[in-house]
């Protein structure tokens, strides 16, 4: 969805993986230091004077909070999740990750299994009770799109809150 909130309002689009890990391959193995993620991600969101960012942030990111005008957290059914994940990863890195005999099905398995575990995780991990808890804090207006939408559907309810607020005069 962020990469379509760029695509139609001009915001640069800002993925939190981008800053949290390390460039490798394959991807997403290394989680880059806690001290340089930050750096990143502060520059960038001060290099740009309209932007959304992707992706969760609770725990390391929490200084870019007093930045944000607008929320969005997008929950879908599980099972859809979990298959949009799986669409993604075979787009990434090829059908044949679904083989056991590749060497990354191991990991890729595994990856699917904790985005499975979302909604029913602890607070010790990147987990629905996580995501809650931490959005009370959230000092701007928290815009709450679950269910089964479609990605465009999801798409016009935040670009409507946006154009809804932007035209309001408040700026946001």
């Amino acid at each position: 969805m962020a990469k379509g909130i760029e695509e139609t309002s001009g915001f640069t689009h800002l993925d939190t993986d981008e800053f949290y890990w390390m460039p490798t391959d394959p991807p997403f193995t290394t989680p880059r230091e806690r001290t340089a993620r930050k750096d990143l991600l502060r520059d960038a969101l001060e290099a740009k004077d309209a932007w959304v960012l992707s992706g969760s942030l609770c725990g390391w990111g929490d200084f870019a909070m007093p930045l944000f005008d607008l929320a969005v957290f997008l929950r879908v059914p599980t099972h859809i999740r979990v298959q949009r994940l799986r669409s993604r990863e075979i787009e990434r890195y090829g059908r044949q990750i679904e083989n056991p005999s590749d060497p990354r099905h191991g990991s890729h398995t595994q990856f699917l299994e904790w985005a499975a575990a979302y909604d029913s995780g602890g607070l010790d991990m990147r987990s629905r009770a996580h995501h809650e808890q931490w959005m009370k804090t959230l000092p701007c207006t928290l815009l709450r799109i679950e269910g089964d939408h479609s990605r465009e559907a999801s798409l016009g309810l935040v670009l409507a809150h946006i154009a809804e607020h932007t035209s309001a005069g408040d700026g946001k």
